[in-house]
């Protein structure tokens, strides 16, 4: 349930409302916008009177969210949330394009890829250091190593970063290193994961699970929501289909659903979408046609040479190529890049 404050409503009406709130044992969430206030209300399972809240001074309804996610909801925050990460903001008008290698491999190959992305306008690094496998022969990742390279190219170069974190234990460490902690795809519905980068109170690139459902991906946004932790980017890279041409199926319906039913940031991952590098540049446009916020795109400087994703990683100049033919697409739907 939200309380929707009437236009002008005190600093003190408000307080008293998220009081009484408070009292019946729920969680307060205010919403201030330019004309109106709204206080989301959490439940703890128990029956809320409403009339009770309704009758207060300052109030002018109450709105019942019937949505199972509710902090996630767009209902219970009607503004855009902007995620700002080192001065990069993510869900404005400017669209942010995160780029690197699928797997941190050297400090060598990190500080060309890196180099390469900030100077086709790229604005945060990516780069995995510790990489979730189908095979468990299959390269794994730096681990530690990784995080180290990540740290110092990051320092060199001036871009955030974004990795993966997969274990609970492991997010303190991660969060030394970088910038967006990542859950990926098989990790979605890690609970205890997700409830570890919300204690955190660091931003949060969360890809949806390859069989996953719009809901679904909302309710485990909604686990790191319920820390308070609303630095949550929400990243659309591809579902599980009957087809095999490609290696995912990016849905494009997922980028205006989401838009309208969440608050949330949303980027496309067309490299993981269709795992062919031939492919992500068309599906890059269409993403920012459907409203994508931005992009998480792999880029290495010897794609014959990668550990991990090779195929569907874009050269530098390609990926250059690519960040100039997105720019007029941005304009004509009002956004820049």
């Amino acid at each position: 349930m939200m309380i929707v404050m009437k236009q002008g409503a005190t600093t003190a009406q408000v307080a008293n409302v998220t009081a009484r709130i408070e009292q019946m044992g729920c969680q307060a969430h205010l919403s201030r916008g330019e004309e109106r206030t709204i206080i989301g209300i959490i439940g703890n399972g128990r029956p809320i009177d409403q009339e009770k809240l309704v009758q207060m001074d300052g109030v002018e309804r109450a709105v019942p969210i019937l949505k199972p996610f509710k902090r996630a909801s767009r209902e219970f925050h009607p503004q855009d949330t902007l995620v700002s990460v080192n001065g990069v903001v993510i869900g404005g008008p400017k669209l942010v394009v995160m780029a690197g290698p699928c797997a941190v491999e050297s400090v060598e190959q990190m500080l060309e890829a890196a180099q390469a992305v900030k100077e086709a306008g790229g604005t945060i690094l990516r780069g995995g250091a510790f990489k979730p496998r189908t095979s468990p022969y299959s390269f794994q990742g730096l681990g530690v190593e990784g995080l180290r390279i990540l740290g110092q190219v990051r320092s060199e170069v001036g871009l955030p970063v974004v990795t993966e974190v997969m274990d609970p234990e492991l997010v303190p460490l991660v969060s030394t290193y970088a910038d967006i902690l990542q859950i990926g795809a098989r990790n979605m519905q890690n609970f205890a994961l997700l409830h570890a980068v919300g204690e955190a109170q660091r931003p949060v690139l969360l890809k949806r699970g390859m069989m996953s459902t719009i809901e679904e991906l909302l309710m485990a946004a909604e686990y790191i929501l319920s820390h308070g932790n609303d630095r949550v980017i929400l990243c659309e890279r591809g579902i599980r289909t009957f087809e095999t041409y490609t290696r995912n199926t990016i849905d494009i319906n997922a980028v205006p659903s989401l838009k309208q039913l969440t608050h949330l940031p949303v980027i496309v991952d067309p490299s993981h979408g269709t795992g062919k590098w031939e492919l992500v540049e068309p599906v890059s446009r269409a993403a920012i046609a459907a409203g994508a916020d931005g992009l998480i795109i792999e880029v290495h400087p010897h794609p014959e040479e990668a550990l991990s994703d090779g195929a569907q990683s874009l050269r530098p100049e390609r990926f250059a190529a690519l960040m100039e033919h997105l720019r007029p697409i941005a304009a004509a739907v009002g956004r820049e890049l």
